[in-house]
């Protein structure tokens, strides 16, 4: 009873739900996906146009009581719960996320709600944004090859000090803040990530890819009920620091802990079967899927390195990869706590 109060309190707080909305459009909305361009957190702006609604929403009661909303939230959010409980699951933490208050915000928010409810979330991160700022403060002009951050000698400090010191940090101490116990570690802390250069290191300069992981360090935090932070700066056997891809280190951290779920928050609603159509949202696919879509270049660009990601995880054993969009406050309950999530997710 005492879990099921903290998870309602938690809940309702986290979702900003001050009034129940009349017409109520589904007992579930708060957790239920629905096409992008309508997707909000906030009770009054999640209803999909009329035209969208089910038979079964549609004739739900014009009054529903806040006491009787409460229980409808929990009764949907119980099963994914009881689901998921124990279970490990590996968020990447990056784009719009990083940059906007409310979305970090939120971010915290439902990782603590899931610490608190039983999940075992670990939190991998990028630094981008703030690492541009702080080499622009410094007269160091950020450059990018094939959409990786070319790191020399100069910007590998930056990336070490800004991504380690100050964003791992500050997100420490957010979640620390907001009720749970959240522990920061680099890829160097207990070996935790051994780099690599990768081929075309003569363009990138000190970018890295994982060669190795040593979860060790990671496993009595996570059992214990501590949220892991990990800033992607890892080094090689010679000690030589590199900077590693945020999607790249999720996946292969993913594979090592053995999760139920990789999730990687992006700037964009998920994959699209057309990417000029955001409506076009393939919710669930499996390998096979992913593949054929890359072959017939319906997925292209930025979103290739994540998919290849998540398709790596896979293989290695973790059970689903879901690709969400960060600029919706709250996705990350949508998409663990409902059965058709917020984005698209892959199987194995």
């Amino acid at each position: 009873m005492y879990l099921l109060q903290v998870f309602t309190f938690h809940l309702l707080f986290s979702l900003h739900i001050s009034e129940i909305p009349s017409p109520l459009t589904s007992l579930s909305f708060c957790l239920v996906r629905h096409p992008a361009p309508y997707l909000s957190i906030r009770a009054t702006s999640l209803s999909p146009p009329a035209t969208q609604r089910t038979a079964a929403s549609t004739s739900t009661s014009q009054s529903v009581s806040p006491d009787r909303f409460r229980v409808d939230i929990l009764t949907e959010s119980l099963p994914y719960i009881q689901k998921f409980r124990g279970k490990t699951i590996v968020v990447k933490y990056g784009g719009a996320a990083m940059k906007v208050p409310e979305l970090k915000a939120s971010v915290v928010s439902d990782l603590v709600l899931l610490s608190c409810v039983g999940l075992r979330p670990v939190l991998v991160h990028g630094g981008g944004p703030m690492i541009n700022h702080w080499l622009q403060l410094l007269n160091i002009q950020p450059l990018f090859h094939e959409g990786l951050r070319v790191t020399d000698a100069k910007t590998m400090e930056i990336v070490s000090m800004v991504g380690v010191g100050k964003v791992n940090k500050d997100f420490v101490s957010l979640i620390n803040k907001a009720g749970a116990t959240a522990v920061g570690l680099s890829g160097m802390d207990g070996r935790l990530l051994t780099a690599r250069p990768t081929p075309n290191s003569a363009q990138l300069g000190f970018v890295g890819e994982v060669a190795r992981v040593d979860s060790t360090i990671l496993q009595p935090l996570v059992h214990n009920g501590h949220i892991p932070v990990i800033a992607c700066v890892a080094a090689d056997e010679s000690g030589q620091s590199y900077n590693i891809n945020a999607d790249t280190v999720a996946g292969e951290l993913a594979a090592a802990l053995g999760a139920e779920k990789l999730i990687l928050l992006t700037d964009v609603a998920g994959i699209l079967e057309n990417r000029d159509d955001p409506k076009s949202l393939v919710k669930e696919t499996d390998i096979k899927g992913v593949k054929k879509m890359i072959a017939e270049k319906k997925v292209a660009g930025g979103m290739i390195p994540k998919v290849n990601c998540c398709v790596r995880s896979l293989a290695q054993g973790v059970r689903t990869a879901s690709i969400i969009d960060g600029r919706v406050q709250h996705s990350l309950l949508h998409e663990i706590m409902s059965e058709e999530g917020i984005g698209s997710m892959i199987t194995g």
